[in-house]
């Protein structure tokens, strides 16, 4: 099991959340409103805010827990629909996932998913 938390620009989401809805199987995902910066801090951004001392811009966090056999097929629909070419389109990082555990069923590994 892979876990992958894609990082992308907030106009994106429903396209990417409808790409990814087409893959059968895909056993859902979570949705965060966040903020941050890249390598450029975020100070030459057209989208850019100041909070505090510091500028950042808002993104959209999707993370969804996938077996392996579905890692490529849902970073291809990511990068293909959130990508615009342009510097701060965002980032996905693949991560393994131990185990699982459904609170409701106690059900552990991929059935939990």
């Amino acid at each position: 099991m892979k876990e992958i938390k894609a990082i992308i620009r907030p106009f994106k989401l429903d396209d990417v959340v409808s790409a990814l809805h087409k893959i059968e199987n895909l056993p859902g995902l979570t949705i965060s409103e966040i903020k941050g910066f890249g390598r450029t801090r975020a100070k030459d951004a057209e989208d850019s805010f100041r909070d505090g001392l510091h500028n950042y811009v808002k993104k959209v966090k999707i993370e969804l827990v996938v077996k392996d056999e579905l890692v490529e097929k849902a970073v291809e629909k990511i990068t293909e629909v959130a990508y615009t070419g342009n510097p701060g389109d965002g980032k996905i990082f693949i991560t393994e996932v131990a185990d699982v555990v459904r609170i409701r069923t106690k059900e552990r590994g991929e059935e939990a998913i």
